[in-house]
């Protein structure tokens, strides 16, 4: 196996930076022709092309996004080290890179994170997207890990690494009622306007199935794939929404809402997506030992 030569590697970095040749010579102070020559010649140490020009730009290929977070690293330790010799003290800051559906709950990202936020040493680097797109990233190390409430399988091509960190059940949520009308369910759904998850959902789904065997024909008042605005609805209309309640957490602990019903053998599963990697980060390994009941809940008082 051929040594990595540092040289080359700084090259790379600043070309990977710059997104052109031209400016990143000029700012290393060497000729275009010789940048180029080191770039080949990284190239070649590891087997893989790093770049492909796109018009008079240039832009990483997958091994070089994979590069370019691992010469980061590397290049952070280094100034690191300096600080230290030099100085006598060591900057201990980690980085975090964390990538969330698009639709998951806020409450619940936030409850999974909570013990990275209020620590000085901790820097969290937050993304939401499709669920595609995160495990692009997580593919090339640009995520350390994905929360998603879908599960994923691997392969030999995406060694995914998909662990559950809790379930819930769904429920049936609403403002207050007046004394002594408690929901009857389920022969109440087809008398009241309902707010539920869109069509895609998983949620959605196995509802739909429920009302289906049981017969009954539900008011639909909106379907909502975003959970944040599923919980503003729920909180600022007279209708019943149909959600996991951590969701509503906030609201259910003031008494703006109420839970009216657990639907049966209905629930949202929570998991945490990694690759298989050799490293994994101790930051990620702590989060993912907490119990369930403590991702779920919010800190009480």
């Amino acid at each position: 196996m051929n040594r990595l030569n540092y040289h080359h590697l700084h090259y790379f970095w600043a070309v990977a930076k710059e997104g052109n040749l031209t400016r990143a010579a000029h700012r290393l102070h060497v000729s275009q022709s010789a940048l180029s020559v080191q770039i080949r010649s990284l190239e070649a140490s590891v087997g893989q092309p790093l770049f492909e020009r796109r018009g008079r730009t240039l832009e990483l290929t997958e091994a070089g996004r994979v590069a370019l977070s691992y010469a980061e690293s590397i290049f952070a330790t280094g100034t690191e080290m300096m600080a230290l010799l030099q100085g006598g003290h060591r900057q201990e800051r980690q980085v975090l890179r964390i990538g969330a559906v698009a639709t998951l709950s806020r409450n619940f990202q936030e409850n999974f994170l909570r013990p990275l936020l209020e620590r000085d040493d901790v820097e969290l680097a937050l993304q939401s997207g499709a669920l595609a797109d995160l495990l692009t990233r997580l593919r090339v190390h640009t995520l350390d890990l994905v929360l998603s409430n879908r599960r994923v399988h691997g392969t030999a091509d995406d060694p995914w690494r998909t662990r559950r960190i809790a379930r819930q059940p769904v429920s049936l949520v609403g403002r207050p009622r007046p004394k002594r009308r408690a929901f009857r369910f389920p022969d109440e759904l087809a008398e009241v306007p309902l707010l539920l998850p869109g069509p895609d959902n998983d949620i959605r789904a196995g509802f739909d199935l429920m009302c289906e065997q049981l017969g009954i024909r539900y008011r639909l008042r909106a379907e909502v794939d975003d959970m944040a605005m599923l919980r503003l609805l729920a909180r600022d209309s007279d209708s019943v929404a149909l959600l996991p309640t951590i969701v509503v957490q906030d609201e259910l602990r003031a008494g703006r809402l109420v839970e009216y019903a657990v639907v049966p053998e209905l629930s949202e599963t929570f998991y945490a997506i990694t690759v298989k990697r050799h490293f994994e980060p101790p930051l990620i390994k702590a989060l993912l030992r907490r119990p369930e009941a403590e991702v779920l809940g919010p800190p009480q008082g």
